[in-house]
């Protein structure tokens, strides 16, 4: 898989699809010098009508973006931006091999969030 058109002074994002316990995708964000990470049972929202489930793991060390096993391997990788963020939500864009996204994390309670692919994408979106 080629490298991803990430500018190094954005924080990137990697998607992995991971088959172990159970076919599921993990999101992690590049913040802090750490990727924050859900497990997204049901893979990431293709249609803002649909929110899915997202749990909020431990965090991962830096070199996670590029782990790949026999069980995990990278849907998508790219650069992230911050739109805006409050104790509740944040929304955000991830710029990724197939274009942009524009996703929102909702904070349910306790690890749970959904993760809502916001109805306007933009003009950059994939």
């Amino acid at each position: 898989m080629p490298d991803s058109p990430r500018p190094p002074d954005r924080p990137r994002f990697v998607l992995h699809d991971d088959r172990v316990p159970q076919p599921h995708h993990d999101l992690r964000l590049e913040e802090d010098g750490v990727l924050r990470s859900w497990a997204l049972p049901k893979g990431p929202p293709t249609d803002p009508r649909q929110d899915r489930l997202a749990v909020a793991v431990d965090d991962h060390d830096l070199d996670h973006a590029t782990y790949t096993d026999a069980d995990k391997s990278i849907a998508d990788d790219g650069w992230w931006e911050l739109e805006r963020r409050d104790e509740r939500r944040f929304v955000f864009r991830l710029h990724g091999r197939h274009g942009a996204t524009r996703l929102a994390l909702i904070r349910t309670g306790g690890t749970q969030w959904l993760l809502h692919r916001v109805k306007d994408q933009g003009p950059d979106a994939g």
